[in-house]
């Protein structure tokens, strides 16, 4: 594999080559197995193994009945969580005349490597008044619903106040309940008994927040939202709906157009960070979301927000100070997605360069390395969850979210399952020891 690395401070972000010779690839998921799902913009979805192959044949090919050219095309794909029982997956493309489509459709009963295209269920349909600013993400949150980003409708600045307009669809983060009848209208959605509001919205105020993400631990949501002239935002919330993010009236933290009915600034969410187009010393200009790591490779990575610019072609991460460190430039990518496997590995894609990474962490060398690693599943988990170690542990501590310890056992196996059957739902903290005095910590979350 080939490797490209610069060292900055604690961590030192790395990508390497997971496979390459992908057409425009905008789009990373994992279907709750060993292989990757990689969208191109052209229309195509295609299966990347574990062993780095691709498979010759797409999974998915409705290239003949997409829009394309600039920010149009096939861009978003999400599987829910049963999928392998459902058979069900999600996209979101621009259709021929522009609009934005998203459906339902349904793997081939004979074969898991194939989709079958003539399955398809059209849901939700939205009008596009312009080429840019589609949106185009989808993810399922832990409460089952289907989150879709849509974009303000193109052109620049609002120019049709979409975003800040509840009766329209655009410059929203939307809601659907797809185990429910169309319209899939979720009955707990914030606007649902506003009659001056569309009940499809969860959020509003958005720009270009083509990239979004749940915290696999916390299912805290993560919004990147691409910014107009000079500051791209990130923004985290506790899975709350009804919020207002602030575009057209403001970018980021600072006013854009305040004219018209701009609420006050306390009905609004602000990000958590910012970073003008240029910072750091090297021209930026578009934010791709990515998200929290929850791997269990990188210890030194855990609960750190990973994204970049499409621009800089760098790569950043955001800690828990709301601090931003950038790496890079990886100069020939232009990043346009991230995306976790099963395990959370993060990995990112290049539009320009079609090659698909992983993301690592090369501050743990020779010297520094920590033999101690260990998986925890399932997690979130409604009782009992397991732990098994690289190595021989010596004891195993759990502790409450605000530190508390709760118990603490010795580990006999490099395997052990552990139940939650007396706590209550919540963030617990794990951590494992092993007898030079290694310690890893991990978060578990019980339902």
């Amino acid at each position: 594999m080939l490797a490209l690395g610069w060292i900055l401070n604690a961590q030192e972000i790395n990508i390497e080559l997971v496979a390459a010779g992908f057409n425009s690839p905008v789009n990373i998921q994992n279907a709750g197995d060993d292989r990757l799902f990689i969208v191109e913009l052209g229309g195509k979805i295609k299966i990347l193994q574990s062993d780095g192959t691709i498979n010759n044949t797409p999974f998915l090919d409705i290239s003949s009945q997409i829009s394309s050219g600039g920010e149009r095309g096939l861009l978003g794909l999400a599987f829910p969580s049963n999928y392998s029982e459902s058979g069900f997956f999600y996209v979101y493309y621009t259709n021929e005349n522009g609009d934005s489509q998203i459906s339902r459709f349904s793997v081939d009963e004979n074969n898991a490597e194939l989709a079958d295209v003539s399955s398809e269920v059209p849901m939700l349909t939205i009008s596009q008044p312009f080429s840019n600013h589609n949106g185009g993400c989808l993810a399922f949150g832990i409460d089952g619903m289907l989150y879709i980003a849509t974009g303000d409708g193109g052109s620049g600045g609002d120019p049709n106040n979409n975003a800040q307009n509840l009766n329209s669809l655009l410059g929203k983060l939307l809601r659907l309940d797809v185990n429910l009848p169309a319209p899939y209208i979720p009955t707990d959605n914030p606007f649902v008994e506003n009659p001056n509001a569309q009940d499809e919205i969860w959020a509003y105020g958005l720009r270009n927040s083509w990239k979004f993400s749940f915290d696999a631990v916390t299912n805290d949501l993560w919004i990147a939202d691409v910014g107009q002239n000079e500051f791209e935002e990130i923004n985290k919330v506790v899975n709350t709906g009804g919020l207002n993010y602030g575009w057209r009236c403001y970018e980021g933290n600072e006013v854009y157009d305040n004219s018209g009915n701009c609420p006050s600034d306390d009905e609004l969410v602000f990000p958590v960070a910012e970073y003008s187009h240029n910072n750091s010393g090297i021209s930026k200009c578009s934010i791709t979301g990515g998200y929290v790591y929850r791997g269990n490779q990188y210890s030194t990575l855990e609960g750190m927000y990973v994204f970049a610019d499409y621009c800089s072609d760098e790569i950043a991460i955001l800690d828990a100070n709301n601090e931003i460190t950038y790496f890079g430039p990886f100069n020939g990518n232009s990043f346009t997605s991230f995306g976790e496997d099963l395990d959370h590995n993060l990995y990112v894609c290049g539009i320009q360069s079609g090659k698909v990474y992983k993301i690592v962490d090369e501050s743990m060398n020779v010297e520094s390395y920590n033999p101690l690693q260990f998986s925890v599943y399932p997690n979130p988990t409604l009782d009992n969850f397991t732990i098994q170690s690289s190595i021989q542990p010596k004891e195993v501590l759990l502790y409450s979210i605000e530190g508390k310890k709760l118990f603490q056992e010795s580990m006999l196996l490099k395997e052990k399952t552990i139940s939650l059957a007396s706590f209550p739902s919540g963030i617990y903290l794990l951590k494992l020891i092993d007898k030079k005095g290694n310690q890893l910590t991990r978060s578990i979350v019980k339902k």
